[in-house]
């Protein structure tokens, strides 16, 4: 079987804002970095100090059987535990208690009080948590849209997707792999809305998945106290290695215009791309209409047309 192409993440070390802004940022790819002050968590946020000082109120999460989640086929159900009930299981190998199996794995991406208005924030779902952790000074203040707290279960995996805001991604505490794909390789991911078809990234079924082979992925290990930088619309895909407790941080690097209002995950498409791909729906229904050959004539026309205002402007 032909290998997919490969490269290892770049990797920085002691980096500062100015060398963030300066030299990796401009780079528009994704950058390990290792070496950045982020408090006492990475010490302090043992399983037993997690159930003690997160919150007394009980947490929606992920439960799966099997270690791959699939959000386009939804094979996990959400169910709700005390929080230290669910930090304790989500640390096991194996349950006395459960909701499918005792091995089933368990995740956590944290939620507003109420997710259809209030956003995710650390400092106000999980307050005594954030006095611990020291969040990276790259930017300012105000571009900050939400800081998500995660957990993640031994071998769980995170379906390969993009997010439409630049975010950095901070390991507090276990070790987590992860691969992801750019941009430009989206043609061959079988994309379903923000999120990929392909669910084994390692062993994929290249009869069903055959363009796969030719994205180019890019791989690099997360371990305590390391920060990986997203860039938007970088695919990405992760496993825990260990069982595992990290914080995503994601802002606004775009005008505040772009950004619909009401999107409280951060996972809708800016405002002037959901129009285009509302018109794309409507013009591909109009099309259609048309007999069989003609179908096929409009379509290249439009591919056409595409590729000449878009294509020849990154190949300049």
């Amino acid at each position: 079987m032909e290998c997919q192409k490969r490269e290892t993440v770049h990797e920085y070390n002691n980096v500062d804002k100015d060398k963030f802004i300066r030299e990796i940022y401009p780079l528009r790819k994704p950058a390990l970095l290792k070496g950045i002050d982020l408090g006492s968590c990475t010490e302090k946020w043992t399983v037993d100090y997690l159930a003690n000082n997160g919150t007394d109120c009980s947490v929606k999460i992920h439960v799966c059987s099997i270690p791959q989640l699939d959000f386009i086929n939804k094979n996990f159900l959400y169910r709700s535990l005390p929080f230290s009930v669910f930090v304790r299981r989500a640390a096991e190998d194996k349950h006395m208690e459960y909701f499918i199996s005792e091995d089933e794995k368990y995740y956590l991406r944290s939620l507003g009080s109420d997710p259809r208005k209030d956003i995710a924030d650390i400092k106000i779902q999980f307050p005594k948590l954030a006095e611990d952790f020291k969040l990276p000074e790259f930017f300012q203040t105000d571009q900050i849209f939400s800081s998500v707290f995660r957990i993640s279960s031994c071998s769980l995996q995170l379906w390969t997707h993009y997010d439409v805001m630049d975010n950095l991604l901070v390991q507090v505490t276990g070790r987590k792999k992860v691969v992801l794909f750019s941009p430009q390789d989206a043609a061959y991911l079988y994309l379903s809305g923000d999120k990929s078809e392909v669910l084994d990234i390692d062993s994929p079924d290249l009869k069903k998945y055959p363009e796969f082979i030719k994205a180019k992925r890019y791989e690099c290990y997360l371990n305590p106290g390391d920060v990986l930088f997203i860039p938007a619309l970088w695919f990405h895909n992760t496993v825990a290695e260990e069982f595992g407790v990290g914080v995503n941080v994601f802002w606004r690097h775009l005008p505040s215009e772009f950004y619909d209002k009401t999107d409280t995950y951060g996972n809708k498409d800016p405002l002037p791309a959901a129009r285009a791909m509302q018109i794309l729906d409507r013009a591909l229904k109009a099309v259609d209409e048309l007999p069989e050959e003609y179908q096929d004539f409009y379509a290249r026309r439009m591919v056409l047309r595409i590729q000449n205002k878009f294509y020849r402007t990154c190949l300049n």
